[in-house]
Order: C-alpha cells, then sequence, then structure tokens
C-alpha cells in the first residue's frame, strides 16, 4: 500500500492544496482552547508552515522567489492600498478582538516581543509562498482547465481571474482591498510568467502591513 506521503507527493493537485488547507486549520483554532491561544498558535503554525514549505519545495517548481522592480512597486502599492482604503467600506463580518500580545502578556514582554515578531516573520516569509501556491498556481489555472498543470502561468481568461481574486478577498475581513489585492498578484504573474514575483510582491505587502500595525500602532490589521 502505498503511503501518506507517497500519496501526496504523487498528486500534482494534493501538494499545492493539503498544506495551505492544514495551514487554514491551525489558523481556525487560534484563540479558540485558552486566553492567548491564538498566540501560542501562530507560533506553531508559523513552525509548521515552515516544515511544509520545506516539503513542498522540491516538488512545485513555481514557488520559487524571485526579486523584480515589479515585484517591489506592487509590494508597496498593495501595501498603501490595504491602509488607504481602510474605514471607507464595510468589512466583512465582525471585527473580533485585535491580534495584540501585549494586551495579553504585557506590553514589551519577552513574550509579547516574541509573538509579535513571529507574527511578521511567518506572514513575510510563511504566507506568501502558501498562499501564491494555492491561489496563483492551483486554484487560477485549474479553474481554467481541470488539468491545471497543462495552463501556463501567463495564461489569462475572465473567469480565473475575476474568481481567484474574489474568493481571495472573501477570505480577509478587508474583502475589498483583498480583491483589488488579488488582482494585483495575479497581474504580477501574468507579466512575469511565474509565480516568484507575486511571492516577493505579497512578502513586501505584509511586512510592510506588520511593521505599520506596530510602529503605528494599527492592532486593527492583524
Amino acid at each position: 500500500m502505498p503511503s501518506l506521503r507517497q500519496n501526496i507527493t504523487a498528486s500534482p493537485a494534493l501538494i499545492r492544496v493539503l498544506p495551505f488547507g492544514l495551514f487554514l486549520v491551525l489558523t481556525s483554532c487560534q484563540g479558540k482552547f485558552f486566553p492567548g491561544s491564538e498566540f501560542w498558535f501562530y507560533l506553531a503554525k508559523t513552525a509548521v508552515g515552515a516544515w511544509l514549505i520545506w516539503f513542498m519545495r522540491p516538488l512545485v517548481a513555481e514557488m520559487r522567489w524571485r526579486i523584480s522592480w515589479e515585484a517591489v512597486a506592487v509590494g508597496i502599492a498593495v501595501f498603501a492600498l490595504w491602509v488607504g482604503l481602510d474605514g471607507l467600506y464595510p468589512k466583512l463580518g465582525s471585527a473580533g478582538t485585535p491580534w495584540n500580545p501585549g494586551t495579553q502578556f504585557g506590553h514589551d514582554s519577552p513574550l509579547a516581543l516574541l509573538f509579535i515578531a513571529t507574527r511578521i516573520l511567518g506572514s513575510t516569509l510563511i504566507v506568501p509562498p502558501l498562499e501564491e501556491v494555492f491561489y496563483r498556481s492551483f486554484v487560477y489555472r485549474t479553474l481554467a482547465k481541470p488539468d491545471f498543470q497543462s495552463v501556463p502561468l501567463n495564461y489569462f481568461a475572465w473567469l480565473p481571474f475575476l474568481a481567484t481574486a474574489a474568493v481571495f478577498g472573501f477570505s480577509h475581513h478587508e474583502w475589498l482591498a483583498g480583491i483589488l489585492c488579488g488582482f494585483a498578484y495575479q497581474g504580477l504573474v501574468l507579466r512575469k510568467n511565474r509565480l516568484g514575483d507575486a511571492i516577493t510582491a505579497h512578502a513586501i505587502t505584509n511586512l510592510l502591513l506588520g511593521l505599520w500595525v506596530v510602529f503605528k500602532p494599527a492592532w486593527n490589521f492583524w
């Protein structure tokens, strides 16, 4: 009988979907068990996410970081868009309690600083590869054609373009900024015919947003 690992690695779809799904499961556990569990689960899912990327990397050829001036420009522009649109449209669902470890462990406490650093590093280095592989490599191309690997990364079609951005956007509290963000990252993939620039742009956006949250402060974005 093939092992679970062999089944996963033998399926191009599973290797792109399952890691993202596991990451979402851990995200859904945040804050569900005890006061402050959202911070511990973020730490855990960041560690698991790093392992997942290490596991995926040899099997997902397009998951390679690439730096270009377009990626930097898009990353900065999306950050400005995300912050600039705040308060100008109704958000999706209730805002809930801002993700601020200082309120749980004390401002400037070692634990608070650890969780803040983990959040910034996780959102910058772990989230972008997992999300871009799932949305821009798998979802977009699968909507274009079930045999998604036969679809070039620079293939454009309106339905996948709009639908993928909508799914990406509505997975965020800031749905409108998320949809526009999806358009920008997908456009970058289409222009460059590779995923790495979108990963870099996504990382720059998240890094700038994390720094904004901490130094503004603007914890409502977390």
